[in-house]
């Protein structure tokens, strides 16, 4: 009990000290998750649009993809781009393995298909309830994306929101493309798995603290997006 206090305490100090290499650490993985969201994102959120608002050959196909996707377990996309990356890959003269760069590609392939699935559902909601108001105004099909999407903002940043707490969690991935090598690929994630494994308790607990802190605010702003758009919607009715 008494050694617990202690490397709780000890966690404690290096978080309120601000330890040159915990902020290293923390500062990669945001830089690395915030980076993999922003990617995914500007594939995902127009796929979701164009999905939601389109009926084309493959459509139905597309979809079951992406909702497949979801479920797809990080260390297979670790392996995968690790077989692409390396240098005997199609991809190995662009020298990205064990590096930040890979770890954002490996992030980005895990929440596009999130960030798309939740925005199809949300995007294809609004667009069913508005379908006849869009069809008396003579709007084209292109011409109601941008307004769906104002609509569904508050899904657009709740799916952002839930990969980026996809990503900030995931350990599988980047641990095979990145390496976790230190002052190079080293994220939150990783450096738990082995500084647990060494018995460096303190320093693993301390970026526990803050990934649970990140998952907390994220989750946060997720309910009051969420209980906002309730009450909105019960004062309008």
């Amino acid at each position: 009990m008494q050694q617990s206090s202690s490397i709780l305490a000890q966690a404690w100090q290096l978080i309120a000290s601000l330890d040159p290499t915990l902020l290293e650490i923390v500062s990669l993985s945001l830089r690395v998750s915030l980076s993999a969201v922003l990617i995914a994102s500007l594939i995902a959120i127009p796929l979701g649009a164009i999905l939601a608002c389109y009926r084309f050959i493959g459509h139905g196909a597309i979809t079951s993809v992406l909702t497949a996707l979801m479920g797809l377990p990080p260390v297979v996309v670790g392996l995968g781009l690790y077989m692409l990356l390396s240098r005997s890959g199609p991809l190995g003269d662009l020298n990205l393995l064990f590096s930040s760069s890979a770890m954002i590609l490996a992030q980005s392939i895990l929440i596009l298909p999130i960030i798309a699935s939740l925005m199809q559902q949300a995007i294809g909601e609004h667009y069913q309830r508005q379908l006849e108001q869009f069809k008396a105004l003579g709007a084209r099909q292109h011409q109601v994306i941008m307004p769906l999407l104002w609509d569904a903002r508050r899904a657009l940043i709740t799916s952002v929101l839930t990969g980026f707490g996809r990503a900030s969690a995931e350990v599988g991935a980047v641990l095979i493309v990145g390496g976790n090598i230190n002052h190079v690929s080293r994220v939150m994630t990783t450096t738990i798995a082995l500084e647990t494994s060494k018995g460096n308790l303190e320093l693993a607990m301390a970026l526990g603290f803050i990934l649970l802190l990140i998952s907390f605010s994220i989750t946060s702003l997720m309910i009051i997006i969420r209980d906002d758009h309730r009450l909105k919607n019960r004062n309008h009715h």
